[in-house]
């Protein structure tokens, strides 16, 4: 009996030892620097229980709140599996900015990755530039202060007088539409009314599915977005090659956004058809999704403080 008591201890004992030392470095980290306060949570789990909580205001999640309260505005975490670190300072998010393939290499939730490819949400270097050129040539400050916003204006005003004679409006899902069909003209010379392929429906409420757990699972966000994502792509792919055989891209007065990207891809290599068409369903993406949700969320707080409202008049 002793000598099975012994050899079970002996078994247990460097089981113990190596789970605590496992238990010991998940909570500490290696790091080559100093890491800021906070706390890894459970093991492989985490902290990711408490942020899928859901929150019950618009205000800062209560995830992020109490861990800034405890911490400060920049806190170690684990969530989903990752060991992350949280920055709420204004300051040091600037400098990150500033160090953008320097100190620092940008990196995408898996999510963003899965939905927006690699390839062109990591791009950098050569192709990077280009397409940072690219779109400031097309949406930079001046095209926007003297073409653009004019334009917009008008298309604002129009849907102001379209909304004041309805008895309801949501104005998300209403302002997403408007921001869309703008932009997606003046990229692609797309035009919703004239066209059986629904676009800005499938796109609704995307960010649901970037923000959620890249489990492609029937039933959850993701996979909802990954299918809505696919139908999106296939419209797109089918305006990029319509214009490829159209020869509209070798014209002397490029006219659109895909113009541009048609006739350059006779020259760049990388730009492949699949490469250009989920590049621009990144941009058309990054265009009325976040602006909506602001614009909601800004209308929201004028409502709900008059006087504000009375200022800004």
């Amino acid at each position: 009996m002793e000598m099975m008591v012994r050899s079970v201890w002996l078994l247990v004992f460097p089981l113990l030892v190596i789970s605590i030392r496992w238990i010991y470095r998940w909570r500490n980290p290696k790091c080559k620097g100093t890491l800021p306060p906070g706390s890894m949570g459970l093991p492989l789990l985490g902290e990711t229980l408490s942020l899928l909580v859901t929150a019950r205001s618009i205000d800062i999640h209560p995830f992020f709140k109490e861990r800034m309260s405890r911490y400060g505005p920049l806190f170690k975490t684990s969530v989903a599996g990752r060991s992350i670190v949280i920055s709420a300072d204004p300051d040091f998010n600037s400098f990150l900015f500033q160090q953008e393939g320097k100190l620092v290499e940008m990196w995408y939730m898996d999510s963003f990755a899965k939905l927006l490819r690699q390839d062109t949400t990591a791009a950098s270097g050569y192709v990077h530039k280009y397409l940072r050129h690219l779109v400031l040539n097309h949406f930079g400050v001046e095209t926007l202060k003297h073409r653009l916003l004019p334009q917009l204006e008008c298309a604002i005003n129009q849907r102001l007088q379209e909304w004041a004679e309805q008895p309801e409006v949501q104005l998300k899902d209403q302002t997403a539409a408007m921001i869309f069909e703008f932009t997606a003209k003046h990229m692609l010379s797309y035009e919703p009314e004239k066209s059986s392929d629904t676009i800005a429906l499938n796109l609704s409420n995307f960010l649901e599915g970037l923000m959620a757990f890249p489990l492609r699972v029937p039933g959850t966000a993701f996979y909802r977005c990954k299918k809505r994502q696919q139908k999106v792509i296939q419209v797109i792919s089918k305006l990029v090659e319509e214009r490829m055989n159209s020869g509209e891209g070798g014209r002397i007065s490029k006219t659109d956004f895909l113009d541009q990207i048609v006739e350059d891809m006779r020259t760049e290599s990388f730009l492949t058809k699949e490469f250009a068409t989920h590049v621009l369903f990144g941009i058309l993406l990054a265009s009325f999704e976040t602006v909506s949700s602001t614009i909601a969320l800004a209308i929201k707080y004028l409502s709900d403080h008059p006087s504000l409202l009375q200022q800004l008049t």
